[in-house]
């Protein structure tokens, strides 16, 4: 079987990639990023309270006798929802449909998606505790 040289270079030649985008910085992409940045620094000074708050809770407890089991069933919990978050967003931050967004577009997301609950939590507490 004879094959024109050119058609078979085309069909069965190197990969040759296409080019990719130039990268643009338009004020929507800062503005997103912006609002990203602030959604996770909200919610990771929140779980740094509610962290904070569940520690002291715990040495409280075994300074006031309480066993070693008590304080871990107390803090075993908040441990796990806190993994299971984590796993939670980074498998949707893996997703295919998220996975081809822009990077800031994607922490934009999940930070919204991350930020309401533990913020809500430890605005509740501040203002229980005080």
């Amino acid at each position: 079987m004879n094959l024109n040289p050119q058609t078979y270079a085309t069909l069965y030649g190197p990969a040759r990639p296409a080019p990719r985008p130039a990268p643009r910085n338009s004020r929507g992409e800062t503005a997103v990023g912006l609002l990203a940045a602030v959604l996770w620094i909200l919610t990771l000074s929140s779980l740094g309270w509610l962290t904070f708050l569940v520690g002291m809770v715990a040495v409280w407890g075994l300074a006031d006798g309480m066993s070693w089991p008590e304080v871990r069933a107390f803090v075993l919990p908040y441990a796990l929802t806190l993994v299971g978050a984590a796993a939670v967003l980074t498998a949707l931050a893996f997703t295919p449909g998220v996975r081809r967004l822009n990077p800031l577009t994607r922490l934009l997301l999940t930070g919204a998606l991350a930020f309401p609950v533990p913020t809500g939590l430890a605005v509740w507490t501040w203002v229980q505790v005080g």
